[in-house]
């Protein structure tokens, strides 16, 4: 019975005195780097092979004559083992202070790349060595630095098979600076080169934007940002929820335009900082009236201003309205203001049954669309207006809508309600069938998830 080969870590603990036989080129570490290991064991490394040799470490990839010299130990029946195994080993065996310690007083920075290349030491000094590699910024697609970015998205991003080309994607940084969650990495990744993304429907952002808006940032992290005295990496700060309030009132002094938006988009700022916005330029309240929570005392604030009307309208479609505040908008006779507090999803079925009974005849198309509304009102509402084809597109989008009114709808074969009947997630499947015929509702269909998630079901069991 042959004898069964021992494992590497075995062999490494029982050969005191011996020699292991090194075949192919060298992979993440040098051979003195290697013969440093081994002389902790009391092992020697050889590339010949000669008396003593009781182990073989070999590169995937060897020469002829190399080749012959394995086919030799194979024969003498001397254990072969792969290099990367032996890597693992020596990588795990590394003692990470020292190491640190050596590569800072040397600089040695192309050790710190093939160590960055190293899948086997752990997170948290591949992050130091990260911190410590010097970036060729003046070089235009450096290849060193291609490299080790496709190190970091191997080690960080999940990356399939078949997604491989993903690895030399700078938006996959751009990934990474998103998702990350460790505050650390985020810190190097400040370091990095700040490329920039095009991103649709925001153009360009650069990655250290895009770390600003992470909400992992720490302390150190957020200091770092603001040292940079970039504006729009400090605005990125400022709409971030996680950003502390008293760096979020250092940012409201600054008197910046792109702060100010951002500022007027974080629901975390105080009274104080809302006060100072409201004296901002128009473009600043428009995003303050959509964004921010309003109470009866920011209410009264902004009443204090004696804004314009379509301005002050855009607070109906706030979608963080206290009770109080719906409850004192409803009582005002300003149509714009109305029809947008009718369509606001967030306002409860009491408050748009108020709405409903101040009788505005503008207000009835935007309430017909909103799926808080009670099915009473809307069986009123199709009864009363069922000649009107805007109010009963407005009826067919809702998902509120009883089914039977549905149907009705669907029977008509009108365009613009069978478009909003495609949308609508409570149209029974069967007419969602028969409309994905139409090319002209597709659109509409591609945004339904029921009707996608039904036909994603449907292929899975066929």
């Amino acid at each position: 019975m042959a004898q069964e080969k021992p494992s590497l870590e075995t062999l490494l603990g029982t050969s005191e005195g011996k020699r292991f036989l090194f075949l192919g080129r060298e992979g993440i570490f040098t051979k003195e780097e290697t013969a440093r290991f081994l002389k902790k064991y009391n092992i020697t490394m050889t590339t010949n092979y000669e008396e003593g040799v009781v182990g073989v470490v070999e590169h995937h990839q060897l020469n002829p004559v190399e080749e012959n010299i394995s086919n030799m130990v194979y024969d003498a029946k001397v254990p072969l083992y792969k290099l990367i195994d032996f890597e693992k080993i020596l990588s795990e065996g590394i003692n990470d202070d020292e190491l640190l310690m050596v590569i800072k007083l040397s600089n040695d920075q192309e050790r710190i790349f093939r160590l960055l290349g190293n899948q086997y030491i752990a997170d948290e000094l591949f992050v130091k060595l990260l911190s410590m590699y010097e970036w060729h910024e003046d070089e235009d697609d450096h290849t060193g630095d291609r490299d080790v970015i496709t190190y970091v998205l191997r080690r960080y991003i999940d990356i399939k098979p078949n997604e491989e080309d993903l690895l030399y994607s700078y938006l996959t940084l751009r990934r990474l600076a998103t998702e990350a969650s460790d505050p650390k990495m985020l810190m190097v990744l400040i370091g990095f080169p700040n490329f920039s993304f095009l991103v649709r429907g925001k153009g360009s952002v650069t990655l250290r934007e895009t770390i600003a808006r992470n909400k992992y940032v720490d302390k150190e992290v957020i200091t770092k940002l603001i040292s940079l005295r970039d504006v729009k990496v400090d605005a990125s700060l400022a709409g971030n929820l996680t950003v502390p309030l008293n760096i979020l009132e250092s940012f409201a002094k600054k008197d910046s335009l792109i702060i100010d938006k951002s500022l007027a988009s974080n629901r975390n700022i105080n009274d104080d900082i809302f006060a100072t916005l409201l004296e901002k330029d128009e473009a600043v309240l428009a995003l303050l009236f959509w964004w921010q929570p309003l109470n009866e005392k920011r209410l009264t604030l902004i009443e204090g201003y004696n804004f314009g009307h379509e301005l002050f309208a855009t607070i109906g479609a706030n979608e963080n309205l206290s009770e109080e505040v719906v409850n004192s908008l409803i009582q005002k006779d300003d149509a714009m203001l109305l029809c947008n507090l009718s369509s606001n999803a967030t306002v409860s079925s009491k408050s748009l049954e108020t709405l409903y009974k101040r009788q505005v005849l503008e207000t009835y198309t935007a309430l017909a669309s909103n799926p808080n509304l009670s099915v009473e009102i809307l069986q009123s509402l199709y009864d009363t207006f069922t000649k009107e084809l805007e109010m009963m597109s407005a009826l067919a989008s809702n998902s509120a809508t009883p089914e039977p009114i549905l149907c009705e709808l669907f029977e008509r074969d009108e365009l613009e309600i069978n478009k909003g009947l495609a949308s609508n997630e409570t149209t029974p499947l069967e007419l969602l069938d028969i409309l994905k015929i139409d090319t002209r509702v597709q659109n509409a269909l591609t945004k339904n998830k029921v009707f996608i998630e039904h036909h994603q079901n449907s292929r899975n069991i066929i």
